[in-house]
């Protein structure tokens, strides 16, 4: 697999991946009904760099890095990933998170947050603990989850 910064010529396949996650309204507390235009100013903002995991000329996951927050924060580092649907349990978002720790800390960052994580993504509170991150919050009843009503969010916070 390789991962590489994304371009303009990889706005479908990345459409073809975030659209129907942010969509379900189940793991990303963002508006799910952004056009496609909104979500790829989302997830290609200027305040991102935003990268494409590709095996064998498919794009299989994308993910970006920003800055968590300024000033004094500004050391601190975000991140989120989203594997294609059809790459799911192959380990793709484990590349990406490990990727993004080795580039973060070639970025400057000195730690990375995840700010959100919805409690019943299973996937993301198994692994991100196995990548070093700790819970260092828990948010009760601060997600509304489409099937699932009020759902806890997590803090998830790592150094480099």
């Amino acid at each position: 697999m390789q991962i590489r910064p994304a371009t303009q010529d990889d706005i479908p396949a990345i459409l073809d991946i975030v659209a129907p996650i942010l969509r379900a309204g189940d793991t990303y507390a963002i508006d799910p009904n952004m056009t496609d235009d909104e979500i790829i100013g989302y997830w290609m903002g200027r305040d991102k760099l935003t990268l494409i995991a590709e095996e064998d000329g498919d794009v299989v996951g994308t993910y970006y890095i920003r800055q968590n927050q300024g000033g004094g924060g500004s050391h601190v580092c975000n991140c989120g990933y989203m594997t294609s649907p059809k790459a799911s349990g192959r380990g793709i978002a484990r590349r990406m998170c490990e990727d993004s720790l080795v580039r973060a800390k070639e970025m400057g960052y000195r730690a990375m947050q995840f700010n959100f994580v919805i409690a019943s993504n299973a996937a993301a509170v198994h692994l991100w603990p196995k990548l070093g991150f700790e819970v260092v919050g828990r948010l009760p009843d601060a997600f509304m989850h489409p099937t699932l009503g009020e759902t806890d969010a997590l803090v998830m916070y790592r150094k480099l």
